[in-house]
Formats: structure tokens, C-alpha cells, sequence
């Protein structure tokens, strides 16, 4: 499965409700023409930090289903954040992680994932569900068991390259994604 495919999957089984943190480069950029909304928060630089920034919004905000998206290389720049998850352990929260093995934004160099077994990081972290998708089939059946059930962290294995060869840049300025998803979670 591409990237591009998981991130339109978890778009089709979100709820109109639920509030999604994209992690920067190119998995916002693929959110963003896959499927742009004002539920999407598009983290434009900051690499690492989509997953805190879905804990402080499923701490805050206990009856809306948190889900983050965000690749190998970027939950391995903030691992403590999985250890914070699971401290809090946010019932609301699904953390996916896109795990093609590479630093596909930055060149393609090899990440650590290959080796760490980042599910298995997340159960040691006492994340309450923890899953482990390689189809399509799987990631939706991953993603209906974790409702109000979480933590819950899903490993989706991916393939190695983009939608397209070049990615169009989410066209919006951060204090606009802001002023979008604010809007979004107020009227909702």
C-alpha cells in the first residue's frame, strides 16, 4: 500500500467530528490533496511534534476522537511523546504512524524503524490497543476497533515513494490552518 492510499483510507473512515494532526512534509502535503478540510491540522515544520500536539488536543477536548498521522522518521525525532501517551493514556486518541522505512522527505536515507520496532515501543509505553496493518482491509478494521478505545497506535507498513513526483505545498499560512481548524472544532 503507497502512502498516499492509507492517508485516503483513514480519511474515508473518519467520523464528521473527528480532528486530524497531520505531521509535516510530505504527509501533509498528500493529506492536503487527498483530502483537504478544516479538520486537518497541517504541521508545517516541526518535525516530531504532530503527536504531542494530538495529546494536548485529546486531553482537551475528551469527546472528540484525536487522530494523528505521522511517518517513521517523525515519531523517531519525539519518542518521548509515546511514553507521554501512554502515561496519559487519552481514551479519544489514534496515533498512525506511515512507516516506509526512510527519510522519504529528506532524501530517502534509511530510518531507524527498520530495526525498532515501534509497535512494539508503543505497547511497552501501555498504549491500550496496539495494531499493526499491511492492507487496506487491515487498516480499516484497525481503525474501527479503535473507537474511544485508546490510546490506540496503528504501524501501517507503506511502500517507499510519493503520490506525485512533486508535491503541491499545503497552500495555507499557519495562522490560517489554525484559524481553519478552530473554526472547524467550534462549529462542530
Amino acid at each position: 500500500m503507497k502512502r498516499y492510499e492509507a492517508i485516503k483510507i483513514i480519511c474515508d473512515c473518519l467520523t464528521e467530528k473527528d480532528l486530524l494532526v497531520a505531521s509535516t512534509s510530505d504527509i501533509n502535503k498528500e493529506l492536503f490533496m487527498v483530502k483537504d478540510s478544516n479538520r486537518n491540522f497541517y504541521m508545517l515544520g516541526s518535525m516530531g511534534l504532530a503527536s504531542s500536539i494530538a495529546l494536548g488536543l485529546a486531553s482537551n477536548l475528551p469527546n472528540r476522537r484525536i487522530i494523528v498521522i505521522e511517518g517513521d522518521a517523525n515519531i523517531l525525532m519525539n519518542m518521548g511523546s509515546i511514553a507521554t501517551i501512554g502515561h496519559y493514556s487519552p481514551s479519544n486518541l489514534i496515533h498512525i504512524v506511515l512507516d516506509n522505512e526512510v527519510y522519504e522527505s529528506c532524501g530517502g536515507q534509511p530510518s531507524a524503524s527498520k530495526t525498532i520496532e515501534l509497535d512494539k515501543v508503543a505497547l511497552a509505553a501501555h498504549y491500550n490497543l496496539v495494531l499493526r496493518a499491511i492492507s487496506e482491509r487491515q487498516l480499516r478494521s484497525s481503525i474501527a476497533k479503535s473507537l474511544f478505545n485508546g490510546p490506540t497506535f496503528i504501524l501501517v507498513k507503506v511502500e517507499r515513494g510519493r503520490m506525485l513526483e512533486k508535491l503541491t505545498s499545503v497552500p495555507f499560512m499557519p495562522n490560517e490552518i489554525g484559524r481553519r481548524f478552530k473554526d472547524f472544532i467550534a462549529s462542530s
